[in-house]
């Protein structure tokens, strides 16, 4: 028997929190970063009815601006109460893949929560500076007197999904690209998302979506949505760019099964009408939902498939509330409400 064994839960677990870092690049959003803060205003609003909302801040004016967008939209004044700052420095807000990847410990001694320390490199290199970034989950660590487990392998939070039961989604183009971990073959990488994570079996996507600068983040695509269930995007137009993308992933995904080699149930979402933004298509997508206690906050973006997809994902959670945030202007930072969202479970 192993002296210590990590598992990692899946996102409908309960959660203790949620972890935001506020939006301050503006050259994450060029030319469009104003309406972005009340974007985040409104997820943490919602988030704060059901749980904590842990936000990263540069600083007091920072936390000061963050906390008075948040209370207008607030439903109940006392839901401020869950709103916590922390004097975090952070180059970016994409808090799914710089912030801390809680998973479980057990040991001899009994189970932990714990923060594994993935090495984070901005997405293969793409932006620097990422130092800060990279050094979120370390401040995390230190600031709660949580355990921090180093690791060797770059990973983002967003090129991964898992179902608690063995099971872990993620697609080649991302964590099988040269600017991640070009010295890990595939069962190199296969072997420490097991160790870590606490999986059995890897089910391998193949390419991202348009528009996507994450080399294919798993989470714009299919997720889990119980042990089980996996939703994952189509489109049914063959002349769009995503079409034959989407439809490989798709039968890629009919051939899995889970550890008992039953077939995955598999529920299909649309994609949104593309979204362009100065001539530039942007990865919009309904698979970008964040499951939070009590509730699942959806990314949407003003066209009639919105409701579609809304309608589906309510049939997939019929225990939590679904709710529609308009993305389309955050989505022009190249992500949306599960970019910038992670789960803190409970032990």
């Amino acid at each position: 028997m192993r002296p210590e064994s990590y598992t990692m839960p899946p996102e409908w677990a309960p959660h203790d929190a949620t972890w935001l870092s506020w939006p301050h690049k503006e050259a994450s959003w060029p030319g469009k970063f104003g309406p972005v803060p009340d974007v985040f205003a409104r997820i943490a609003a919602h988030l704060c009815r059901f749980e904590r909302v842990h936000i990263n801040v540069l600083g007091p004016e920072m936390e000061y601006d963050a906390r008075e967008r948040i209370r207008r939209f607030v439903k109940e004044a006392s839901c401020m109460q869950n709103i916590v700052f922390h004097p975090i420095p952070t180059d970016d807000a994409w808090c799914r893949d710089h912030g801390p990847n809680y998973v479980f410990r057990r040991t001899e001694e009994g189970l932990e929560k714990v923060i594994l320390n993935w090495k984070f490199n901005a997405w293969g290199g793409k932006y620097e500076p990422y130092d800060s970034d990279a050094a979120v989950a370390e401040r995390v660590a230190a600031e709660q007197g949580v355990r921090l487990v180093a690791t060797d392998m770059v990973l983002e939070g967003g090129a991964i999904d898992v179902n608690g039961k063995g099971l872990l989604l993620t697609t080649e183009a991302c964590l099988l690209n040269p600017n991640r971990n070009p010295d890990m073959v595939k069962e190199d990488i296969e072997n420490v998302l097991k160790y870590y994570l606490g999986v059995e079996k890897i089910l391998w996507l193949k390419d991202g979506i348009a528009g996507d600068d994450t080399d294919g983040h798993v989470d714009d695509m299919a997720r889990f949505v119980d042990e089980r269930t996996v939703v994952i995007t189509v489109e049914e137009n063959p002349e769009d760019e995503n079409h034959a993308v989407l439809l490989e992933n798709y039968r890629r995904l009919k051939q899995y099964t889970d550890l008992e080699d039953k077939p995955l149930r598999i529920v299909t979402l649309p994609m949104p009408d593309a979204v362009y933004y100065e001539n530039e298509r942007l990865p919009a997508s309904y698979a970008n939902f964040y499951i939070a206690n009590n509730q699942v906050l959806v990314p949407v973006y003003g066209c009639d498939k919105d409701r579609v997809a809304l309608d589906i994902l309510a049939r997939c959670f019929p225990s939590r509330e679904v709710t529609g945030i308009d993305c389309t202007d955050l989505v022009w930072g190249l992500g949306a409400i599960h970019c910038v969202t992670h789960e803190e479970p409970s032990l």
